[in-house]
């Protein structure tokens, strides 16, 4: 017997979609923030990059799931 599939996208893929499609104008300037700063890195440095990134992909993850909507890799 086979196993059903699920009709959800696990919270790991719906992360990576979002990281690099959704939030991915946060995603380049957390990035910019941290390549500017690698070679004097202290606490906090892109600490207001490094939340508005999260927050996009908290409320990019939580809406897709609210809506029940499914990524297009996703099997019926």
């Amino acid at each position: 017997m086979q196993s059903a599939q699920k009709s959800t996208t696990s919270p790991l893929k719906r992360l990576a979609l979002h990281s690099t499609t959704t939030c991915s104008s946060q995603a380049t300037a957390y990035g910019k923030c941290i390549v500017a700063t690698y070679t004097d890195v202290h606490k906090d440095c892109c600490k207001h990059e490094f939340e508005k990134f999260g927050q996009c992909l908290r409320a990019a993850v939580c809406l897709q799931e609210t809506r029940g909507t499914r990524l297009p890799t996703d099997t019926p």
